[in-house]
């Protein structure tokens, strides 16, 4: 559905997309993951045909963002992370506005918007004023309007931002079913791991404007192996080239990592209950004054992953300098400039 091919964005001296290519496929929620200012929007931006690529191209539905740009606007949808449903109209009269800036055809409007509402769960409440309902009924009634015009991609940028876990829980339901019901492609960009871990058939984790880890939630989590170990020590500094030479001896001990700014020691072993009390008494034995506060036993996850990945890329000159151009009002007033034209 999606095929982006050696795709670059630089402004002036700085590279905001360095070389990306990624395949997207048909009926596929892909996950957009990444830290602040590491090109995400940009590159909705460039797919949404919002703004031009320095280099590179992609090609969405059969149409080239480049040779046929109108093909590409009418084979998405967008959703933004903030609201832009009018409130003072109800839900009914936003959708049936939408659909005649879209030219729904006349004989298939009341049909499209009875689905759209009744797919999201709003056909009992159509005709109140969008100003009384709640967040997550804003949200739904967004996705509503992104989906009315039957796009082949609808764009879902931080879905359930500000929603409480019980409504986004809701909406997790909600995107499931449409990607189900109306067989299109999803790209999801979000900052929560475990939204991605629940929706994703793949995901592609950007930073620095280049995808540095792309695969299945599933096949991500593997990649740290094993089951995690984390123990929170009382004594921040302690040697761990010591305590990893000596756990490493474990044949059941894959990999270990200490943050001393936490004081936190991450151990990914085979088996971590079973394996647990001979890891304690190795560490016992270090010469470190190593007393354990706590420990606990899980599974790697998601956000275990991002930060993995994520820690590897990022500099202290990025932390401080964030991208300004990757920002969600730059996204809403180019997106504005569009619909005004």
């Amino acid at each position: 559905m999606i095929t982006i091919k050696n795709l670059f964005k630089k402004y002036d001296s700085v590279t905001v997309l360095d070389d990306i290519n990624i395949k997207v496929f048909d009926n596929e929620v892909f996950g957009l993951l990444g830290p602040n200012g590491a090109g995400k929007t940009t590159l909705i931006h460039i797919l949404a045909t919002l703004i031009k690529p320095t280099a590179g191209t992609a090609v969405i539905n059969g149409y080239d963002i480049i040779k046929n740009p109108s093909g590409v606007r009418a084979s998405i949808g967008i959703v933004f992370q903030a609201p832009s449903s009018d409130d003072m109209l109800t839900g009914y009269e936003n959708l049936k506005l939408h659909s005649l800036l879209y030219a729904v055809p006349k004989e298939l409007r009341e049909k499209r918007i009875s689905e759209v509402l009744e797919l999201v769960g709003l056909t009992n409440r159509k005709d109140d004023q969008v100003k009384k309902y709640s967040g997550g009924m804003r949200r739904r009634l967004e996705i509503a309007r992104g989906l009315l015009h039957k796009p082949a991609v609808i764009f879902l940028d931080e879905p359930t931002l500000g929603l409480d876990p019980s409504s986004r829980e809701v909406m997790w339901k909600y995107i499931n079913r449409l990607v189900k019901d109306e067989k299109i492609t999803l790209i999801l960009t979000t900052h929560y791991m475990e939204e991605a871990d629940f929706l994703c058939d793949r995901i592609g984790i950007i930073d620095k404007g280049m995808i540095i880890a792309l695969d299945s939630p599933t096949q991500l989590k593997e990649q740290l192996g094993g089951e995690l170990i984390e123990m929170k020590l009382a004594n921040k500094h302690v040697n761990k080239e010591n305590i990893d030479s000596l756990l490493k001896q474990c044949s059941f001990v894959r990999k270990v990592d200490l943050d001393e700014k936490k004081g936190t020691l991450l151990i990914y072993v085979d088996d971590a209950s079973h394996n647990l009390p001979a890891i304690l008494k190795i560490l016992d034995k270090t010469k470190n004054n190593m007393e354990v506060e706590s420990v606990e036993l899980r599974s790697p996850t998601l956000n275990d992953v991002f930060l993995k990945f994520a820690k590897r890329h990022i500099t202290k000159k990025q932390a401080q300098d964030e991208d300004g151009d990757d920002s969600e009002g730059g996204f809403m007033e180019k997106y504005a400039q569009y619909g005004n034209k």
